[in-house]
């Protein structure tokens, strides 16, 4: 047996007949049963009240009466997000987000009914998912068995012995490295058999070949992320002269690592690229609409100049006289103005909080932790940019759905205006089936490389770095 597994044997032999070792294993495994069942009952019920509002809207939506198409453009629709399968192993920011908006015409509203809204201010410490335990408790437990590796040999003076023998500090390291994340995979891969398992039967097991490389790529990654803990755990229990100065080391570099730099980070991004209040957003929106007019009001000096060139066009005297509902023309080119607008202001927002977002994944350079976090939101759907995604698939089906309104209002609604005994005029209700159900669609994995290339690159770095830290240290490590 090469000289690397037999320390990795015994270290691993040694590090587990601690019994706090165990306690510590069977708190961790006492949390992630308990993110696993809260996890799985919250898909459940947040999927089965989707799937439920969202057909008894489309019921609601078909079994309008006949009537005006304008009055069904502001009767509106609703487009709801279910959650993603892969939520069950990392909720993200899944309850921060809304999952339903309520889509109506000449009006973009926010998205609503996040858990958030409905929960009292725990919410704000965290939730417990299994992304969390992986995370944050077990690369502690990681540096809580490793930072004896080594230290204790120096202090016990066995190191010496050891090294005196024809073992060479790169296979000592390296021993100790692989003992460690032998048991670090002891507890990981256990959880992801079981985040597998929830996620096959959560989809009934018809699983897409998108679903399962999301998958892969978290069991990869995580894997590594484990990998660098167990590495720098070593590296520093060798570096350190007693056993006591390495705990205090990597507790305070773990402290550092999961909770400082990454709120640091992003409060800074925040700092240097300022978003605007909700308030001054949609102010800002309703400034720029005014200033193009007032669709409903047909006689609005703003849209003079688009009814004189109909007037024009068809040869005509008055607006009565042309072939088409011209109300429903105007309504038309409102919605695609008041639409144009809201984007252009939608698009400056997201490229701001895209700066704040970029500045943090930035640091992943300095914490692995902040590479793992945003890979495994982005990777599990539960990020900022699929939360973006929905707004924006539920904007294009709202503007889609006001200008069907306004394109049968212009085909089949006369210019003449009905008398006061005549009925009012409106249009079969079998034209609301031309209006399709509205229906998330998940951004493909691929998108995932192209808006978390700095998470993967930085995993990367990590690798390099601390594969060049282990052939220094090897070479300049003394045994007192």
């Amino acid at each position: 047996m090469p000289p690397q597994l037999l320390i990795a044997r015994n270290f691993r032999s040694n590090a587990l007949k601690n019994t706090a070792v165990y306690l510590l294993i069977l708190f961790i495994g006492i949390l992630i049963t308990y993110a696993v069942i809260t996890s799985w009952s919250g898909f459940v019920k947040q999927n089965e009240t989707t799937a439920h509002h969202q057909a008894e809207t489309r019921h609601d939506w078909l079994d309008n009466p006949d009537k005006h198409p304008h009055r069904m453009a502001h009767y509106g629709n609703f487009a709801f997000r279910p959650k993603a399968p892969l939520s069950i192993f990392d909720s993200g920011m899944e309850s921060f987000f809304g999952n339903t908006i309520f889509l109506e015409a000449h009006k973009q509203n926010s998205v609503n009914f996040s858990e958030a809204g409905f929960s009292t201010g725990m919410l704000r410490f965290g939730e417990i998912s299994v992304a969390m335990v992986l995370q944050i408790l077990l690369p502690l437990l990681l540096f809580f068995i490793g930072f004896t590796s080594i230290a204790a040999e120096r202090e016990n003076g066995t190191l010496k012995i050891i090294l005196t023998q024809g073992i060479s500090w790169k296979q000592l390291i390296t021993g100790k490295i692989i003992g460690l994340a032998q048991i670090a995979m002891g507890v990981f891969i256990p959880v992801m058999l079981v985040t597998f398992v929830l996620w096959f039967f959560l989809q009934d097991g018809h699983i897409t070949s998108d679903e399962t490389v999301r998958l892969l790529l978290v069991f990869l990654s995580y894997g590594i992320y484990l990998l660098l803990f167990c590495v720098i755990a070593v590296l520093v229990s060798a570096a350190s002269r007693t056993s006591k100065s390495a705990l205090v080391s990597l507790i305070g570099l773990w402290l550092m690592l999961t909770i400082v730099l990454p709120r640091a980070s992003q409060a800074l991004g925040s700092y240097l690229y300022p978003a605007p209040v909700k308030v001054t957003f949609l102010a800002n929106i309703e400034k720029d609409v005014l200033k193009e007019g007032d669709s409903h009001n047909p006689d609005d000096i703003h849209y003079k100049a688009l009814k004189d060139s109909l007037l024009t066009t068809y040869g005509v005297d008055s607006t009565s006289q042309l072939p088409f509902n011209y109300s429903g023309f105007v309504m038309a080119e409102g919605e695609k103005i008041s639409a144009r607008i809201y984007n252009s202001h939608f698009d400056k927002l997201l490229r701001v909080y895209d700066d704040q977002n970029s500045f943090l994944k930035a640091t992943a350079f300095l914490d692995p932790f902040v590479a793992i976090k945003n890979l495994s939101m982005s990777l599990a759907g539960t990020d900022y940019r699929t939360y973006t995604d929905f707004q924006k698939q539920a904007e294009a089906y709202r503007y889609a759905m006001a200008q069907k309104m306004n394109e049968l209002q212009i085909k089949y609604i006369s210019n003449k205006k009905p008398g006061p005994n005549e009925k009012p005029v409106v249009i079969d209700q079998k034209h609301w089936e031309e209006v399709p159900e509205f229906e998330y669609v998940q951004p493909m994995v691929n998108t995932v490389f192209e808006h978390e290339t700095t998470s993967f690159f930085a995993l990367l770095f990590w690798i390099g770095l601390l594969y060049f830290m282990i052939e220094i240290l090897s070479k300049k490590l003394k045994v007192n």
